[in-house]
């Protein structure tokens, strides 16, 4: 059940060892595999490898196969040693010798690059979308709630004046910079790889603008060594990309979990988000968003593995990057999960009214006080002194009607321009 079975049996620790958890895994790429497999297969056929009527068989295998993934009924059994050698064994059993045609002019190398590589574009696509979605919930949120003032801090001390609305949008734009770099990644995966074989090319007569043209690659990977050296720098990119995103959430998770104390009181949620203490009968823990800032804690990590597994490779392929598969796999399906599940709670949020005449907000205003002494003619330097001793004297007293107009500011949210900003 092996590709490379040359009619001997390998160590049973020793096959356990290398082949690990990748059926499982695997099965994430499967209808990707069958994709490529299909396009390749026209390939064949074109330059002559195959006949028309070998390809007839094979799409209908090909696209038996693909059924059978799409219905949740594939399986990868640990005889198989990966999802590639399951497929061409079920075209085998299916259409005999030429379901052995299949493999010509490539390898599991390239066979496993290309299956990746449609998987990191498709997840990719997908994550950009739940990213706009969480981003459109942001800015409605920002729309609803922008007349609401909260306090801004500094150090975590008491600063300037915010408001719900700014707080929103702030994380909604921050989400336009990381689809930039999503959209960065994208373009690096997409580039075909197939027909780069072992990374050596082949001897055969391919044709690779037919299978770049069939699997909707914008372009491809022209040299063959190219190709697999893609290997891990596709995974560092993505790695980084995914990185900078969750850190995104996780700061904006940890704001929330903040904003939920008592301490701070400024939002809340319906009690079927939270949780409760098995002995303190009053808790309302934030737990959904503790994983998530905990979960895009653990993916900001990935790309300190991925650099360190990749790191200093000779080119070629290694077995090395076997290892790579599992956690950025995990790392797109864990994304694409924080996204839905965080866009679904925070439309769900509640967000109080700040009583921002208590004692603890009394100097949030000192900015504006300055200012508006600025305004009727003192020097900066001279109103910063001038309000700052009122504060020491405890003499001071806030002006709470100031109105800050400016692109971007608490009354100017600008949240139409931030819209529109999300990339097409």
């Amino acid at each position: 059940m092996k590709l490379w079975d040359k009619g001997f049996s390998i160590d049973k620790k020793i096959e356990q060892f290398t082949v690990g958890n990748d059926r499982e895994i695997d099965l994430h790429i499967a209808k990707y595999d069958v994709q490529a497999s299909l396009a390749h297969a026209i390939m064949l056929e074109s330059i002559g490898i195959i006949t028309s009527e070998e390809l007839d068989q094979l799409k209908k295998g090909l696209n038996s196969l693909s059924e059978v993934i799409e219905n949740g009924n594939f399986v990868i059994e640990d005889t198989y040693e990966d999802v590639h050698s399951k497929i061409e064994y079920e075209l085998t059993k299916t259409l005999g010798d030429v379901g052995k045609k299949i493999h010509t002019a490539r390898s599991r190398n390239d066979q496993v690059l290309v299956a990746l590589q449609l998987y990191y574009k498709e997840n990719l696509e997908i994550i950009n979308d739940k990213t706009k979605t969480f981003f459109d919930t942001l800015l409605d949120l920002a729309e609803t709630h922008k007349t609401q003032l909260l306090p801004g801090y500094t150090h975590l001390q008491v600063a300037m004046p915010s408001s719900f609305g700014l707080w929103f949008s702030a994380y909604a734009e921050l989400l336009i910079d990381d689809v930039y770099v999503l959209n960065a990644v994208s373009k690096i995966v997409d580039q075909n790889p197939l027909g780069s074989a072992a990374g050596y090319g082949s001897s055969f007569p391919i044709d690779r603008n037919i299978t770049t043209a069939a699997l909707g690659f914008s372009t491809l990977k022209f040299n063959v060594v190219a190709a697999q050296l893609s290997r891990g720098k596709s995974e560092r990119a993505i790695a980084s990309a995914l990185g900078g995103l969750c850190n995104t959430m996780s700061r904006f998770a940890m704001d929330i979990c903040l904003y939920m104390s008592q301490n701070f009181g400024f939002i809340t949620f319906p009690d079927e988000l939270t949780t409760g203490s098995s002995i303190m009968p009053h808790k309302k823990n934030p737990d959904v968003f503790e994983l998530i800032r905990g979960k895009c804690n653990k993916i900001q990590a990935l790309h300190t593995e991925m650099l360190l597994i990749t790191n200093n490779l000779p080119s070629g392929y290694h077995r090395d990057f076997q290892l790579l598969k599992e956690n950025i796999i995990n790392a797109f399906e864990d994304v694409k999960d924080i996204l839905d599940i965080f866009n679904y709670a925070i439309q769900q949020i509640i967000v109080k009214d700040v009583d921002l005449s208590d004692d603890k907000y009394k100097y949030l205003f000192t900015v504006d006080s300055i200012n508006n002494l600025v305004v009727d003619g003192m020097s900066f330097r001279e109103a910063y002194q001038k309000i700052g001793s009122q504060v020491q004297n405890d003499t001071y007293q806030p002006d709470l009607g100031k109105e800050h107009t400016h692109i971007g500011s608490i009354h100017n949210l600008c949240l139409d321009d931030i819209r529109a900003k999300f990339p097409k």
